[in-house]
Order: C-alpha cells, then structure tokens, then sequence
C-alpha cells in the first residue's frame, strides 16, 4: 500500500501525511519554501517537482527509505471536526472551484436530486438555506462513510483518523500531531527540529487558502448547524477524531482541544 497523501521535502527534512481541510496548502508552502527559498507559484497540490510526493511515481523509494530511517521530522496537522466538515461543504459542495466548475462535475446535480441541497449559484449570491442543505449534505456524508453509498467517501470529509492511520499502518510514525487551530505553535515545533536548508519566519508567512473566494461564505455560527440529530450523526461518523485528537464535542462551538495528542494512544489505536 505504500504511503498514500504523504508529502516530502526534497532535503529529507520533514515527512507530512496530508490530511485535507486541515491547513494542507499552507504547510505544502512551507515544506516547498523551507527546501527552495521561494513559495511554489500555484496551488502547491499541483506541483510535480520541488517536493516528493508518493502521488509521483518516482518519489516512493525517496519516502520509503526516509519513512524507514526515521531520521527526519514527521507530522500531520488536524482539526475540530465540526469546523472541517462544515469547510468541506462551503468549500466542494456550495463553491466553485478553480477551474470555474463543481467539484467532481455532476456531484452537486446528484445531490440536489437525491438529498435535496440547494447550494444556490453565483448569480444569485449564493442565496440558499445554508442550515438545511447543511443537514442534508451531512447525511449524505454519513451514508459514503458509513455504507459507501452511493459513492465512496471523499478524502475532503472522510475521518481525520483514516487518513491518519494508514501511515502507521504501513510502519511509519509520527513524531508530532499539531492543531490548525493553534497552527504556529505547533508548525513551528515542527521547523525547530527540522533541518531545513532555508529557514523562515512563520509570522510572515501568508496563509494558502485555496478554497477562499470560491463560494459561499459561512452566515452563521457553528453550532447552528448542528441540531441534535446532526450531532449523532458527527458522533458516528467522526468519533475516534474527537477522542483521538481531544476536541469538544458537546460544544461545537469551542473550536480548541481539551488538551494534548496522546502519540502513543494514536500509534496503538490506528496501528492495528
């Protein structure tokens, strides 16, 4: 299987599993400019040279020998799973993306047809329900997660944990798990024990927003989305992220963990 969404600078400083709606884009930036000395001009998922990745072909024996030696720095980043999910409906179901279409082309038609979204459109400023088609989109979450129906979950809204796992799964681990919400602290944690060719300074990093300016923006806060059916359903779906990564779940408004990533409770649980 290999290592699946995992990222590498070309110097071996630094081994990223990428976990989406989790700061991804800007950590990519960091990775490409910690190696380069200058951003990556473009989103830097579609780079196919200045950075390994186990997507290219010809990086996988780059990872696996860097994985296995266990000699530079590996992390991932994660997120308070209500805040990510609601990102990854603005974001793939209600917005347009770069290249001025839907994501994934008919998606949205087929969920307005069988779950009843209405995302609205650009000429009409994006003027829906967001609250109900919210709901609808999370049922329909559910049932690609939970039954894989009718299609397979998307990496976008599929558990932090799973993604997470099939890194230690195949031998690796992690060194450190930081939170998006508190991205500084812990990517500068990161850097600190990271020998990096060019070093930078964090706070004049920009943020690489890629989904922003593309859709909708969020009207209301978090909690309002979430009535008690939505947060069973969250709990089913999302439980070992909340556990695992100690987020709040009984109150979705607070967006920061209850405290630290247990390492070693996340390589035993996700390692089996």
């Amino acid at each position: 299987m290999g290592f699946p969404g995992v990222w590498m600078t070309e110097s071996e400083s630094m081994i990223y599993r990428v976990v989406p709606k989790c700061a991804c884009s800007t950590i990519g930036q960091i990775m490409f400019y910690s190696d380069q000395g200058r951003f990556f001009d473009g989103d830097i998922h579609d780079s196919k040279d200045g950075m390994h990745k186990w997507s290219q072909d010809h990086s996988h024996e780059a990872i696996e020998r860097a994985v296995n030696a266990h000699e530079a720095v590996t992390f991932t980043c994660v997120r308070n799973p209500y805040a990510r999910l609601l990102s990854s409906f603005f974001d793939k179901i209600a917005g347009i993306q770069r290249n001025g279409n839907r994501y994934r082309g008919n998606l949205v038609p087929q969920l307005v047809q069988r779950y009843g979204i209405d995302v609205g459109s650009p000429e009409n400023g994006f003027e829906f329900d967001q609250i109900a088609s919210f709901r609808r989109f999370l049922l329909f979450a559910r049932d690609t997660i939970r039954f894989r129906k009718p299609m397979d979950p998307d990496i976008h809204w599929s558990a932090m944990s799973g993604h997470i796992s099939t890194f230690i799964v195949n031998g690796g681990r992690y060194d450190q798990i930081f939170f998006t919400e508190a991205f500084n602290e812990g990517m500068q944690k990161v850097l600190e024990e990271a020998e990096t060719p060019v070093s930078l300074d964090l706070a004049e990093v920009p943020r690489f927003n890629e989904s922003e300016g593309h859709g909708p923006k969020r009207a209301h806060k978090v909690s309002e989305y979430f009535d008690d059916l939505s947060r069973h359903l969250i709990w089913e779906i999302y439980k070992d992220d909340f556990q695992l990564f100690r987020y709040d779940f009984d109150n979705p408004d607070n967006k920061m963990p209850l405290g630290e990533v247990d390492l070693d409770e996340v390589h035993a649980k996700l390692g089996r």
